[in-house]
């Protein structure tokens, strides 16, 4: 065995160089370009009638008169006298007439806004964008470019460069 270690002590051993031939770059340009649309959310709201008191006496009481599918109730009052005169009363009648049925939204304008929305008691608006002079450029070597637009619209551009090396 020592003779076998002797022989391999001047034996010079020679390595292969690790070969980079398998090098990938890879780069992708992009351009999105976006302008949002107009859009109405509306709650349709009832119809409701509420009294309370003390000391308080109701010849007739207030109520809701009959709805339908596109008209809200009506609302009658009620009448009411202080039970003894010369005592302590308190009184609270409260009516909220309801929304009036809408079947159809206002069409778009050539523009693509609502111009005359049909709202209801509890709404939200968005008029929605214009291109302007919203604008994306590719170009061979170049980096992406993005020219602003009008209100509601967005512009972006993107670069991704990849290096791979041994994959």
């Amino acid at each position: 065995m020592k003779r076998v270690l002797l022989a391999l002590a001047g034996t010079t051993f020679f390595v292969m160089p690790v070969s980079a031939a398998q090098i990938t770059n890879r780069i992708v340009d992009s351009v999105q370009l976006t302008v949002d649309g107009p859009s109405v959310t509306s709650t349709r709201l009832g119809s409701s009638y509420s009294v309370s008191g003390s000391n308080i006496t109701a010849s007739t009481l207030g109520q809701l008169g009959t709805s339908s599918a596109t008209a809200p109730a009506s609302v009658t009052d009620g009448t009411y006298t202080v039970t003894t005169s010369g005592q302590a009363f308190n009184f609270s009648e409260t009516a909220f007439v309801g929304d009036t049925f809408t079947a159809t939204q206002t069409s778009l304008t050539s523009g693509g806004r609502v111009d005359e929305p049909k709202i209801y008691s509890s709404s939200t608006q968005y008029q929605g964008g214009t291109a302007g002079t919203l604008a994306g450029t590719l170009t061979v070597g170049g980096v992406p470019t993005v020219t602003a637009g009008g209100a509601g619209s967005t512009g972006i551009g993107q670069r991704t460069v990849e290096l791979s090396v041994f994959q």
